[in-house]
């Protein structure tokens, strides 16, 4: 095992007002306290160093990946570690982004066609197809809220229906800097874990822990250091965050890495 140290977060937390739909939710200047946390690795796994990963999430076992690029763009499933025992492609001129679980289907995003496709969870295969306004980035679902949570690249996250994918509602999210909020920005694959959403931080080994009803930053992790200067020159950026269920551990990777990496978050200073 060896414990990644993190970088110095910015202290406070936003308070404010929940979603609202139809608009963004407003953020408070409450300050409180934005841990600063590493990640201790627990094991690594084989990953395909040709996955341009963008979405990244494990259900009942089965780990579920979406990749990117057009031409090279596809949704898969299977262990963690292993070969994908399904896989889907899509055709060009679709750039695959984030997926998400959501009951029998798999959701998933396309960077700027503005096309949801929600596919069968057991086959991958297309179902339908439904349209939203802006650019796709990451994806996730909040059961116990019946939502989806989705990024697009800024410090916006918005929320849909997991039916219909219609908004119902958006929060800006920030972290306090030097008394005024800071708006987070570059939000890119996502992972809900209960009422906390973890997003990548575009162009960064760094990962946030948000709340997502006051689009309160409430955790700074540090992910650097996971692969070896060999493999970070052969690599893209590190992208792809998935809980693993009934633990405190996540599944990590990057878009060309040719490994993922089981930790844990643990304290860094």
């Amino acid at each position: 095992m060896r414990v990644l140290t993190g970088l110095l977060a910015v202290a406070a937390v936003l308070a404010g007002c929940g979603a609202v739909p139809g608009q963004d939710a407003v953020l408070g200047a409450e300050a409180g306290t934005v841990e600063r946390l590493g990640v201790e690795v627990l094991e690594v796994l084989a990953h395909d160093p040709a996955a341009f990963t963008q979405g990244l999430e494990l259900a009942d076992g089965v780990l579920y990946e979406g990749t990117g690029l057009v031409g090279r763009s596809s949704v898969r499933a299977g262990p963690p570690g292993g070969e994908p025992t399904v896989r889907v492609d899509l055709p060009p001129p679709l750039f695959g982004e984030g997926i998400t679980v959501v009951g029998s289907s798999v959701w998933q995003l396309t960077w700027k066609a503005g096309i949801a496709i929600e596919r069968d969870r057991a086959t991958l295969a297309e179902r339908r197809r439904a349209t939203y306004r802006g650019e796709g980035w990451g994806l996730c679902h909040q059961p116990h809220r019946d939502r989806l949570v989705m990024s697009d690249g800024s410090a916006r996250l918005t929320f849909r229906d997991p039916r219909t994918f219609a908004e119902v509602g958006a929060v800006t999210v920030a972290s306090p800097d030097d008394g005024a909020g800071r708006e987070r920005r570059g939000l890119n694959e996502l992972e809900c874990v209960g009422d906390t959403v973890y997003a990548n931080v575009w162009q960064s080994d760094r990962i946030l822990r948000i709340d997502p009803d006051r689009g309160a930053v409430t955790a700074e992790i540090d992910a650097s250091g996971l692969l070896t200067p060999d493999e970070r020159a052969e690599a893209d950026v590190l992208n792809g965050i998935a809980a693993v269920p009934g633990t405190d551990q996540f599944l990590l990777t990057g878009k060309l890495w040719p490994s993922m990496f089981r930790v844990k978050l643990v304290p860094s200073g």
